[in-house]
This record gives structure tokens, C-alpha cells and sequence, in this order.
């Protein structure tokens, strides 16, 4: 009895968040949520998770070329080429696609948060974004401090977080970074960690966006906000979504490798 409980708390120990994400990269390169099938998207989250962490992303490039035409939205390919980058380079063509997403007024794609992820893939495809994009995602920033992912739509943790770097990757710094921190700290719970809405509950990716906000802009993240994701950790390694619920793992423990990593976007 004292050898198997020996070998099972050897075998916890040895579940790393990072492993337990590489141990859902198939054949092909491209990582999938347990019992389905991989897709570009996990596939990016988990290199730029894997990335940040100084781990193996394995083939991941080679799948992410090859299923480029799988790319249907602009946070689609902005994400793709962020993940491209950082496993040996962009493609030509991917490229093209996200420099064609670019309008006269500084927007991105088609709404604020494709905007946010436009300009931190051009930096991590070492672009630089359009010279008018930044004050068009200051105008944006609502009354409260924070972001929305759409004009007209109330502003939330995870695009405020985004914005935030996507300010920070273009050398903006003051009042707005400011006012995008405080709302984030007021999405912070009791528990130690963020909530994506008001009212809606503290949650893994929510915090961790929150932790790569406070990175981005130079302080110091809570220590609460960490606290609260190891009591989210599981014996597998991966995270769960809240205290209630256990779903995408590989997605939300990509997100909280980057987190853990304290790193924000465009990685260095």
C-alpha cells in the first residue's frame, strides 16, 4: 500500500500543466480537447501556452501551414500568425491575409477585439501595426475603464486585458493603461480571482488574462490571482474553468501556462 501511494503522489508530481498539454498534440501536430478532434485554434493556443513556458510545441508549425484554409474569422488568422511566428515564422500567405484585414481608420478585422489581436500579431510577426490603430482603440475604451470585443457592446475583463497589451505593444503608457487596470481590479473576487463579466464568478482564463494585463503594463500581478489558480489545478496537471466546472482543459491550461510564465502578448 505504501509503494502505491508512493508511485501515485510520484505520478501527480510529475503532471505538469505544460506536459499534460503536450500530451494532447496528435500525430499530425495539432492539439485537441480530449475524446475530439485538433483544429487550428487549440493548436495556436496550446504553441503560444507551450511557448511561453520554454516547452516543445513539436510540429505544431508544419499543421498550423497546412490548415490555413480552416482560418475563417480575423482572430482566426491574427491568432495563427501569433502562433506561426513564434514557431519558426509567419507564412507569406498568412501574412497577407492579416495585412488585408487593416481599414483606413486604424481597425483591425471587423471589431475591437480583432483590432486588439491584429496589432499584437503584426508585432509578433515583426510588422509594425498601422500608425492610426492606436488611438482608435483608445477612443473605444468605455466610461468604466475597459474594453468590449464589439462597439455598442459592454466591456469586459479578457478584451480589456488584451487591449491593454495591445496598447503596451504600441508604446503607449499613462491614463489608459491606468483606467484599463483599475477595471480589471474591480472584476477581482474574494476568492483571488477575475471574473470575465460582473456577477459572473471568478474563472481560470479570466484570471489569467488579468495576470497578463498587470505584466504587460509593468506591475507587479496579485499574488491572489495565483493562489487562486493552483487551487484550480488538477492532479493531471491541467486547470479547471472555475470551482464548479471542469471543461476545455487544453484550452484553459494553455491559457494559464501563459500566466504562470508571466508573459504577456507579443511573446519575447
Amino acid at each position: 500500500m505504501g509503494l502505491r501511494l508512493a508511485l501515485a503522489a510520484a505520478t501527480v508530481a510529475l503532471a505538469t500543466p505544460a506536459g499534460y498539454v503536450q500530451s494532447h498534440q496528435a500525430a499530425g501536430g495539432g492539439f485537441s480537447e480530449p475524446g475530439q478532434r485538433a483544429t487550428p485554434g487549440l493548436t495556436a493556443w496550446a504553441v503560444l501556452g507551450l511557448t511561453a513556458s520554454g516547452e516543445d510545441a513539436g510540429t505544431a508549425h508544419a499543421y498550423l501551414v497546412a490548415h490555413e484554409g480552416e482560418l475563417g474569422t480575423a482572430t482566426d488568422v491574427e491568432l495563427a500568425v501569433l502562433a506561426e511566428s513564434v514557431t519558426g515564422g509567419a507564412s507569406p500567405a498568412l501574412v497577407a491575409r492579416l495585412r488585408a484585414l487593416v481599414h483606413p481608420t486604424g481597425a483591425i478585422g471587423p471589431a475591437l477585439n480583432s483590432t486588439f489581436w491584429g496589432v499584437l500579431a503584426f508585432r509578433q510577426a515583426g510588422i509594425a501595426p498601422p500608425a492610426a490603430t492606436s488611438g482608435f482603440v483608445v477612443r473605444r475604451q468605455a466610461r468604466s475603464g475597459g474594453w468590449p470585443w464589439l462597439t455598442g457592446t459592454g466591456p469586459d475583463s479578457n478584451d480589456t486585458a488584451a487591449a491593454i497589451q495591445a496598447l503596451r505593444a504600441l508604446g503607449l503608457r499613462g491614463r489608459p493603461i491606468e483606467r484599463g487596470l483599475a477595471y480589471l481590479r474591480a472584476r477581482q473576487r474574494k476568492d483571488g480571482g477575475f471574473e470575465l463579466n460582473p456577477g459572473r464568478g471568478s474563472d481560470s482564463q479570466s484570471t489569467s488574462w488579468a495576470i497578463q494585463a498587470f505584466v504587460a503594463a509593468g506591475q507587479t500581478p496579485p499574488a491572489a490571482a495565483f493562489r487562486y489558480l493552483a487551487r484550480m489545478r488538477r492532479s493531471d496537471g491541467s486547470y479547471r474553468y472555475n470551482a464548479r466546472y471542469v471543461s476545455t482543459p487544453v484550452w484553459v491550461t494553455s491559457q494559464v501556462l501563459l500566466a504562470l510564465a508571466r508573459t504577456a502578448f507579443p511573446l519575447r
